[in-house]
């Protein structure tokens, strides 16, 4: 079953309503069914099967994406459009680099040293709960109410069941179940997130993924070795004591450098500030908070490229769809969006930002209205057909930047309604 593109709910969701002097040549008068892809002809054969998954062959598309089905060694995974589909494939090597680490002997001795010798961050909040949170940063502050209590009660809870495990069981997977007594609070506390932040920026990959497994894995293997005192090392790195060298998810999947350097609360109060200084009213900036279909790492990022445009655009328009996100997919294109505007930008500054419909879109200093689509494949639907033909502001150009491809037919729409088309 296809997931609706984030693309054609943009479309779809209400165009522009201005009046408009213009008309357009004959668009073309029947559509197009989106094509089904075949895997072997569209991807190089290393990312079509690997000792970790194999992607299927038959690839619907849906008028702008092609959604890929991949069958791993930890289930079954949905992709929506080739960007994820590259993002999934690199958090499955990061899962296999995990579960390899959570078996060497380094990551069981770091368990058994969270347990039975933790380090002084971790000794000192159970012990002197006022006195660490004296120390502890104040922009994080709120995390830490009533902190003491319950770090202290975590470590009882640790022992008892170290003291009571399975003797049935290996001491790995013994010491393992132990450590899970220890929630968020105390991770928190004890400095965990940077932790955890490391450990991605070596895996290269987005910290705020909704990958449930790679997420899971991430906060075992990070406690191990942060708790234990010891210095993280994944993969063969935890055998060999070599270096990791991913490449950061900065790269691959386009977030800002300093996602791997800020923890979440931290985050939280800087995208705040920066919300409040593009001139977002308090019930904006809950909206953008409350919305569980944008990731810690979407929301940053939207928010940083939303800075770099002029201030006499429609930024709060634009940060507006994001609050309105209805799906992580939705969420995900207007982030590739935002990333896309943010480099046309950089590279040729636009006079300001407005949106047409509910797409972002670029105002450059010769009165061009330019779009960006970060698609797979577009064909010429009803739906685009809207979008392409919709009234269009008097003594305003428009030009559409296509990042990816698209049908000769749609093309041909699109030009028909007064559209230039640039295929990068």
């Amino acid at each position: 079953m296809l997931v609706m593109n984030p693309f054609i709910s943009c479309i779809s969701g209400g165009l522009l309503a201005l009046s408009s002097t213009l008309t357009y040549a004959q668009a073309p008068t029947s559509f197009e069914k989106p094509p089904t892809f075949e895997a072997s002809k569209l991807l190089p054969p290393a990312l079509i099967k690997s000792d970790l998954h194999r992607i299927r062959e038959f690839c619907p598309s849906d008028g702008f994406m092609i959604h890929f089905t991949i069958d791993s060694n930890y289930g079954e995974i949905q992709c929506n459009g080739m960007n994820e589909l590259a993002e999934r494939l690199n958090e499955l090597k990061a899962i296999k680099t995990l579960v390899e680490t959570s078996r060497t002997d380094l990551f069981a001795d770091g368990l058994k040293r969270s347990i039975e010798a933790p380090i002084d961050a971790v000794k000192n909040i159970a012990e002197d709960p006022e006195g660490a949170l004296r120390k502890a940063p104040a922009t994080v502050g709120h995390f830490f109410k009533k902190v003491g209590s319950s770090i202290s009660n975590a470590s009882d809870k640790v022992e008892d069941k170290w003291a009571n495990r399975d003797k049935n069981k290996d001491s790995a997977e013994a010491i393992e179940d132990a450590g899970k007594g220890l929630g968020k609070s105390a991770k928190s506390i004890a400095g965990f997130d940077k932790a955890k932040l490391d450990c991605a920026r070596k895996l290269g990959v987005d910290p705020y993924s909704d990958n449930a497994l790679l997420q899971s894995e991430m906060e075992k293997i990070t406690w191990a070795f942060f708790a234990g005192g010891l210095p993280l090392r994944l993969g063969v790195s935890a055998v060999s004591g070599g270096a990791s060298a991913a490449m950061t998810a900065t790269k691959t999947v386009g977030l800002p450098e300093d996602i791997y350097d800020v923890t979440p609360s931290e985050l939280l109060l800087r995208d705040r500030e920066s919300m409040l200084t593009l001139g977002a009213s308090e019930t904006l900036i809950e909206a953008v908070f409350r919305n569980q279909d944008l990731s810690i790492a979407q929301r940053h990022s939207i928010i940083e490229a939303l800075k770099e445009f002029p201030k006499n655009g429609d930024r709060l328009n634009a940060l507006g769809i994001a609050a309105n996100c209805l799906s992580k997919e939705q969420a995900r294109y207007l982030n590739q969006v935002m990333m896309k505007l943010k480099a046309q930008n950089k590279k040729t500054p636009y006079a300001a930002l407005t949106t047409v419909g509910r797409m972002p879109a670029g105002v450059t200093k010769e009165g061009i209205v330019e779009i960006v689509a970060p698609v797979d494949y577009i064909s010429w639907t009803p739906r685009i057909a809207d979008f392409a033909q919709a009234p269009k502001m008097p003594q305003m150009k428009y030009r559409a930047l296509i990042y990816g491809q698209m049908s000769s037919k749609a093309k041909s729409g699109f030009e028909a309604a007064g559209w230039q088309v640039v295929q990068r």
